[in-house]
């Protein structure tokens, strides 16, 4: 027979974890040897999975969702909540009821909601926001930076900066920590009025989070790009690059993660298309390493990939790319380097501008490497050439005409044409320029016109 803790229900992970038949997860938990086994499965066996985890030993859950059974970033499918891992400053042991007043009075200080819940982890505890959408796996940067946000607010009373990324476990509910012997637990739940943890909109989270609010975002680039009237002279006109040392991005690093993480994901859109259009058992021979490395540089860029997880990922890419591939790591050697020198916030002095160490090329230099064509350009929403973008432009503002109610020209060609029909007629019977007019609904000046 089971003893009695391992008939404890599990919930917690059941109100941000939805069904879904596309997606995975994860669950971590440590052997009788002492190892550590992760499997994967789909999200709609939630429930029968974690009532079948082990109770009595360390055992831990994704919080996020993958596309494939592999927790890996580039695999990412989506993001259901927000969360921050804390732990005691010292050795210290605060008990449960210390953590909540603790976090609560925090939240009330730096006018963050409270958590939708508190999870006591054995030793410290996990804050949770819930979102009330999934965020898609494109919004990761912006996820990214209210993670960040959310870890610096709370850092004072032990939040752990390396435990804020998309790829992270944390334990599950009523399993044991093995390190205290303390059983993870719910703590609190912020009730949303209909008996249910409460949920977020991410946009609340992130405004309240965010140095500036959303507007004043808006109106600091308007100002950015007002100001580019005194840019710096052209590249070839500035001095050497430099390294320096110890820099920082600031806030114009969020908008910088946005564009890196979607041209990662043109990169697959473009190495999905051409898979689909060669074929056979090796369909992008010959290119394979050209979008491994460059979809490293993004995602290196956008955060999504750390040095400590850059092989992992490099793997998980390798495969996704072309399953069995044994890629040569010294041929990413140049971008892992760069990929450290980034996050131990070295930059590059180019004419007065602070850079990262990482490849930012523009989209002329992507669309000749890869030799993307205008038909693929049609499917990517960033590499595009300055054709591309003004097709797009001109078509964005037709369809803005459209809806404020004007024709196009074909609609208004043949209303015009119906008019003048109309107007003879009309002056067929012997009704005056005025009346005309009256009847059209028109000015005398256009009745005039359509009978000209």
């Amino acid at each position: 027979m089971r003893p009695p803790h391992q008939l404890s229900l599990i919930t917690e992970p059941s109100f941000y974890h939805g069904v879904s038949e596309a997606a995975y997860i994860a669950l971590l938990a440590r052997q009788e040897d002492g190892g550590m086994r992760q499997q994967s499965f789909r999200v709609a066996l939630l429930d029968k999975v974690i009532q079948a985890a082990p109770r009595d030993r360390d055992c831990y859950l994704s919080q996020a969702q993958f596309m494939r059974p592999n927790r890996r970033a580039v695999n990412l499918y989506s993001l259901p909540l927000l969360f921050c891992d804390l732990d005691p400053v010292s050795r210290h042991h605060m008990p449960p009821e210390e953590w909540r007043r603790a976090v609560l009075m925090v939240c009330k200080d730096e006018g963050i909601p409270p958590p939708s819940l508190i999870v006591y982890s054995g030793r410290g505890v996990h804050l949770k926001w819930i979102l009330t959408t999934p965020l898609p796996r494109a919004a990761l940067p912006r996820w990214n930076f209210a993670q960040k946000k959310l870890g610096e607010r709370f850092q004072h009373i032990g939040s752990d900066p390396q435990a804020r990324d998309a790829s992270r476990v944390l334990r599950l509910e009523h399993t044991v920590n093995t390190k205290t012997g303390q059983r993870c637990e719910v703590i609190w739940v912020t009730d949303g009025g209909d008996g249910m943890p409460i949920r977020y909109p991410f946009d609340v989270i992130f405004d309240e989070v965010a140095p500036l609010a959303r507007e004043e975002l808006a109106e600091e680039r308007k100002k950015r790009i007002a100001g580019k009237a005194g840019k710096p002279p052209r590249w070839h006109d500035k001095p050497s690059l430099k390294v320096v040392k110890g820099g920082r991005h600031g806030l114009k690093l969020i908008n910088f993660q946005e564009l890196a993480w979607h041209r990662l994901e043109d990169l697959r859109t473009l190495a999905t298309m051409r898979a689909a259009q060669v074929g056979g058992p090796d369909p992008l021979e010959g290119q394979r390493m050209l979008f491994l490395f460059w979809s490293l540089n993004f995602m290196a860029l956008s955060h999504a990939v750390k040095p400590a997880s850059f092989w992992k990922e490099a793997q998980a890419l390798a495969a996704s790319l072309a399953p069995g591939w044994n890629y040569d790591r010294s041929e990413l050697s140049t971008v892992y380097h760069k990929t450290k020198a980034y996050f131990q916030g070295e930059v590059v002095d180019f004419g007065g501008r602070k850079l990262p160490p990482l490849y930012t090329p523009r989209n002329a230099t992507l669309i000749e490497r890869f030799g993307i064509t205008d038909d693929e350009q049609r499917k990517l929403r960033t590499i595009l050439s300055q054709t591309e973008a003004r097709r797009r432009d001109a078509e964005r503002k037709r369809d803005m005409r459209r809806k404020a109610g004007a024709q196009d020209r074909q609609a208004y060609e043949a209303t015009a044409q119906h008019r003048r029909e109309v107007a003879r007629e009309l002056r067929a019977e012997g009704l005056s320029y005025r009346k005309i007019a009256e009847t059209l609904g028109v000015s005398v000046g256009e009745a005039h016109r359509l009978l000209k």
